[in-house]
């Protein structure tokens, strides 16, 4: 693992490093083969997935300048790229790796060329084991691509079952982080107010969650560094309530042997929360070290001055950036 691990080493800019932030060049917004939302279009400058307004500016997704810009307004030393959700390689239509070597291969030319402002989390063709596997060795033999990027749930199955699990212990054996991001996947119930954000986000984090704790996976993949955006959705909030069913029931328990709220402190988790109590809460339930930096950049929901809110709630600059590289390895 030793000689995987020298060839990623990338030399980032010293200050807080988030580890939360999207990208996507526009010669991709066509999005995988078979994927489930319609290709990203341009209309007047603003980006829709299908008909779908996203309340952002297009150039904001793909621009590394513009992206740089945010960075120095928001006191960032380095961020990790990783592609925005609806570009995640769900199928395996004719195509798929295509679309997934395309968009590694840009980004390690954005990290290649970004002189340290930038890291990567990489696709895989998530539906595709044997793709999956080999595209993962190659990320791990790019400079500066420090892991992948992958969403909680695939089908009717979540983290603790094939494909997902194998995408974890593979990306492990190979020393690369795991960065899990929902996909806000539609539903009837969540059609108005945007509740398919505002709720359906932080409810596909916490299945995600509570598959890897009572599903047992960071006991059978202990070395695996896995990190949970948006504060892990609203996983801090039931923790209490999956350790009781722990205790009171065996079907619950039948997976793991560790509670929910102590294995709870082997994962990873971002800062953005929107709320002071919730990240006050993310802390304590958290492991010393284990809340990292996060922005959402570009989306209508980022934090749009992460450092200065993580600071604010009791997050030094210093532990923004030791931690991370704690997480990223570097």
């Amino acid at each position: 693992m030793s000689a995987v691990t020298d060839r990623r080493q990338v030399d980032l800019r010293p200050g807080p490093i988030d580890v939360h932030a999207h990208w996507l060049p526009r010669d991709l917004f066509g999005l995988p083969p078979g994927a489930p939302f319609g290709g990203i279009t341009d209309r007047d400058g603003q980006m829709f997935i299908g008909d779908t307004p996203l309340s952002i500016d297009t150039r904001l997704m793909s621009d590394v300048s513009a992206i740089r810009a945010d960075m120095e307004r928001s006191g960032i030393g380095s961020r990790v790229l990783s592609a925005p959700p609806f570009a995640f390689a769900l199928g395996t239509a004719e195509g798929t790796g295509e679309y997934v070597e395309s968009f590694n291969g840009e980004l390690a030319r954005v990290v290649t060329d970004g002189e340290g402002w930038f890291a990567g989390f990489g696709c895989v063709s998530l539906a595709d084991p044997d793709a999956a596997s080999r595209q993962l060795g190659e990320l791990a033999a790019t400079p500066g691509i420090l892991g992948v990027a992958i969403p909680p749930l695939l089908g009717a199955g979540s983290l603790d079952a094939e494909p997902l699990e194998g995408v974890l212990r593979r990306a492990t054996e190979l020393g690369l982080a795991v960065l899990v991001h929902p996909m806000q996947l539609p539903s009837p119930t969540l059609a108005k107010h945007y509740l398919v954000n505002l709720i359906g986000n932080p409810v596909e984090t916490a299945t995600a969650i509570a598959s890897v704790l009572l599903g047992g996976v960071t006991e059978r993949i202990p070395e695996l560094r896995i990190c949970f955006v948006h504060g892990g959705g609203c996983a801090p909030d039931l923790l209490g309530r999956w350790s009781h069913a722990w205790h009171a029931r065996p079907d619950v328990s039948a997976g793991s042997s560790v509670p929910p709220e102590e294995g709870f402190r082997s994962l990873w988790l971002d800062t953005v929360t929107h709320d002071t109590d919730a990240l006050d809460l993310l802390a304590k339930k958290a492991g010393e070290g284990h809340v990292l930096l996060g922005s959402d950049y570009p989306f209508d929901m980022a934090d749009t001055d992460p450092v200065v809110h993580a600071v604010e709630r009791g997050l030094s600059r210093e532990r923004l950036e030791v931690d991370a590289r704690a997480f990223l390895q570097l």
